[in-house]
C-alpha cells in the first residue's frame, strides 16, 4: 500500500511506559477491516501514521462495535475509530477528526417492491441495524417504531436478503463495495451525513489529544489522507448530494 511519508516527525517529550494508547475498532470496510490475521483500512492507517507522527506506543484490537465503543467511553487512554461524530455522543467522548466525511443511505432489497424518499414514509417499515452503531441512535431520534436490532452489520444485511426486515441504513462506501460484489441493495434516500473520527475517553489527557490531532491535521494538509482515500478506492456515488470529501 503507498502512501506519502511524513516528512517531519513531531517534537516529543519521552512517553512513559504507562502512556500507551489503546485503540478499538470494529470490521467495517473500507475504513477498517481484517485480511487474514491484518487490520486494514481508510481509518486504521491514518491512525497508524497519525501514531508514528507523535511517536507514542499504542495498540489496536479489533472486536465487536458494541465492546470497542464501550471501552472507549469507560476505560482511561482508550480511542475507538471509525466513530460517527453524532451530538449524541458529543459530551461521552474527546475527539479527534477528520478520519472521513460520509453519508448514509436508507436500502432496501432490490427486488422488494418497497419505495420510500423521506423518513417518515419509511417509518411504516421494518429497519435493521448494528446493536449500538450511531445509526441506532438515528433511527431511535427519529421515532421509527420498528427497528431490528442485530450484533453486527452482516448480520442486518443477511436479514435484509432474506426479507426479515424491510430496510436498513448504510454507509455510502460500503453500500457501494456491497454493489460491487453482486449485492442486491437499492437506495432509497440519503439518511444523514456525518464525519467520522477517532473518540477517546472523557478522561484523555488533552495534550496528548493536541498532539494526535495536529497529526491528522497533517495528514490532511499534505494530502496523506487523499491518497490513503485513493488507496482505498473510497469513491462517492451520483445518488442524490454527493458529499465532499473532508
Amino acid at each position: 500500500m503507498k502512501v506519502l511519508s511524513l516528512i517531519l516527525s513531531l517534537a516529543t517529550a519521552p512517553v512513559a511506559a504507562a502512556d500507551v494508547v489503546h485503540f478499538t475498532t470494529e470490521d467495517y470496510p473500507p475504513y477498517n477491516y481484517r485480511v487474514g490475521g491484518e487490520i486494514r483500512g481508510a481509518g486504521y492507517d491514518q491512525v497508524l501514521l497519525m501514531m508514528k507522527e507523535i511517536n507514542v506506543p499504542y495498540t489496536i484490537e479489533m472486536m465487536p462495535w458494541a465492546r470497542a465503543i464501550a471501552l472507549a467511553e469507560s476505560e482511561p487512554l482508550h480511542c475507538v475509530f471509525t466513530t460517527a461524530h453524532i451530538p449524541e455522543r458529543e459530551k461521552l467522548f474527546k475527539w479527534v477528526e477528520p478520519i472521513a466525511v460520509g453519508r448514509n443511505f436508507m436500502v432496501s432489497h432490490k427486488n422488494s417492491e418497497i419505495k420510500v424518499g423521506t423518513i417518515e414514509e419509511a417509518k411504516a417499515y421494518i429497519v435493521g441495524t448494528q446493536r449500538n452503531d450511531y445509526t441506532q441512535t438515528l433511527l431511535e431520534n427519529e421515532g421509527f417504531p420498528k427497528i431490528d436490532l442485530a450484533t453486527d452489520l452482516k448480520l442486518t444485511l443477511k436479514k435484509l436478503v432474506t426479507k426479515r426486515i424491510d430496510l436498513m441504513p448504510i454507509s455510502e462506501q460500503h453500500y457501494i463495495e456491497l454493489q460491487e460484489k453482486g449485492e442486491e441493495l437499492a437506495a432509497q434516500f440519503v439518511f444523514s451525513e456525518q464525519k467520522f473520527a477517532i473518540a477517546c475517553n472523557a478522561d484523555f489527557p488533552q495534550e496528548l489529544l493536541a498532539r494526535m490531532q495536529g497529526a491528522l491535521d497533517k495528514l490532511i494538509a499534505d494530502g496523506t489522507q487523499a491518497e490513503i482515500f485513493d488507496t482505498y478506492n473510497l469513491r462517492y456515488t451520483n445518488f442524490g448530494l454527493v458529499a465532499a470529501k473532508p
